[in-house]
């Protein structure tokens, strides 16, 4: 079984993650799930949950120094929802939250990367956002934006049910190969 790194950021898909972390386990995925701190704080009643799904810890903050390190080598990292936070940090190298350290260092690794945002249209707008997704995209990182990924809701339009999650988990296929 190969392991997936699912890294979410806080927007309202994220309320399925457990899901999701199902449907990725259905495919032969390892799971091993971590957030940004607000998605971490927006799912605190469900991380023990989380925890026992995956047979891992949940993560959201780096580990101190000299701590062992308690997942698995990760076999892909999927990156969904992606804020426009996490898109822009990730694409600057602003490495200050967990799974943005772990996916930016994930470039270098060479380590199979997906990307689906989840942004509004007037997020969109501002000029950062199109060159971290260049800039992503350039960097290896599959980036599901636009047709076939996730295309931008007017603000306050979004339908969380409608985030195209299975075109995601579909992605990873042929990258880390699941057994």
């Amino acid at each position: 079984m190969s392991t997936l790194y699912l890294f979410s950021s806080a927007a309202p898909p994220v309320f399925d993650i457990a899901r999701v972390v199902e449907d990725a386990q259905a495919d032969g995925w390892d799971v091993c799930l971590g957030l940004t701190p607000t998605a971490a704080r927006w799912l605190a009643d469900s991380l023990d949950g989380l925890a026992a799904l995956t047979g891992h810890p949940v993560r959201w903050d780096y580990k101190l120094p000299g701590e062992p390190d308690v997942w698995p080598k990760a076999d892909a990292i999927l990156v969904a929802p992606a804020t426009f936070n996490t898109v822009n940090a990730w694409a600057l190298g602003l490495t200050d939250k967990f799974i943005v350290g772990v996916v930016a260092e994930g470039i270098g690794k060479a380590i199979p990367t997906v990307a689906m945002p989840c942004v509004n249209a007037a997020y969109v707008q501002h000029p950062q956002f199109e060159q971290s997704v260049e800039t992503l995209r350039a960097a290896g990182v599959t980036v599901l934006y636009g047709e076939g990924g996730f295309v931008p809701n007017q603000p306050g339009q979004g339908n969380p049910a409608t985030y195209p999650w299975r075109a995601a988990l579909d992605s990873l296929n042929g990258l880390g190969s699941a057994d």
